[in-house]
């Protein structure tokens, strides 16, 4: 049986250090049911739900988180999107790619754009940080040293079957006299966990249990695991919203995709999942009272 899909949180209990991590695996193939990649963006678009995923464990917020890449590379867009109660969707653009290509080449020139889009107007916010290093994660690190000035370390991985991360932070420890005599405690603690994230490779955190792997790295009597909270894909769209737009276009107008291809078929942009309607289900949806609804899918 494989493991639940969780997003976990983590912490040293002598020092000011915590982290999460990320593990999902039914979750991350519903994601991609109607997607086909190819295998190096497929690997980059699951780092980058495992990077949304850690990002909203970090924040006490009410409503959605998005990363976007906006790179000049073969994938000139990607886009992972996470609520606070950690359901998840993502999608990608990108230029034909032949063989492999490294996260240099597929992102290219560019930026990172982390948009939090709150119910709390207050608590909505927007961080931008050039995509730097070689990889997703080090431009993660990059972001939180710009936005929060907290000491970061992230590992992200992702194969066809599982997407994993980790991040651990250096958060601000308590003032006054305490404080300064446990700096250089502190310093060894952190300088610990560098290593240990610096030591994990990508394909342990694919396999390992994250728990034991924790343990491992930092020891029993100083981890604390918290129970964790269930990682869910789910997109926005459905027959509904789709039958919407058709509506908005209006009966001419689908009526001649009808005659023309027989069938008129709308593919949801971020999860590629298709809605067909035939000509029987076109005429009852503009027989039917219009509802009240948003007019887009995405």
């Amino acid at each position: 049986m494989s493991p639940p899909d969780l997003v976990r949180r983590f912490v040293l209990e002598r020092h000011p250090i915590r982290g999460h991590a990320v593990r999902m695996s039914a979750a991350w193939q519903s994601l991609r049911e109607h997607q086909d990649y190819p295998p190096a963006v497929q690997q980059l678009l699951g780092e980058a739900v495992g990077a949304v995923l850690l990002l909203a464990a970090t924040l006490k917020f009410d409503g959605s988180l998005t990363l976007q890449l906006q790179g000049k590379g073969l994938v000139n867009l990607l886009v992972a999107q996470c609520t606070h109660d950690f359901k998840v969707r993502a999608m990608a653009r990108h230029d034909p790619i032949g063989g492999e290509a490294g996260f240099r080449v597929l992102a290219g020139e560019g930026q990172i754009v982390v948009t939090v889009e709150a119910t709390d107007r207050a608590s909505s916010y927007q961080g931008v940080v050039p995509i730097t290093g070689n990889s997703l994660a080090e431009s993660l690190e990059a972001y939180f040293q710009q936005s929060e000035q907290l000491p970061t370390r992230v590992l992200l991985a992702a194969s066809a079957g599982v997407v994993a991360g980790m991040l651990v932070q250096r958060i601000p420890g308590a003032g006054g006299t305490q404080a300064q005599l446990d700096a250089a405690a502190l310093e060894a603690a952190w300088k610990k966990a560098d290593a240990a994230m610096s030591g994990l490779a990508p394909g342990q955190l694919l396999e390992d249990d994250v728990e034991q792997r924790l343990v491992d790295m930092f020891g029993v009597d100083e981890v604390r695991v918290f129970s964790g909270h269930d990682v869910q894909f789910e997109c926005r769209c459905s027959r509904e919203r789709v039958a919407n737009v058709l509506r908005s276009l209006g009966v001419e107008e689908v009526r001649s995709v009808i005659a023309e291809q027989g069938t008129c078929t709308v593919t949801c942009e971020f999860c590629q999942k298709p809605y067909k309607f035939d000509a029987i289900d076109v005429e009852h949806l503009f027989d039917e009272a219009a509802p009240r609804g948003s007019n887009t899918i995405n």
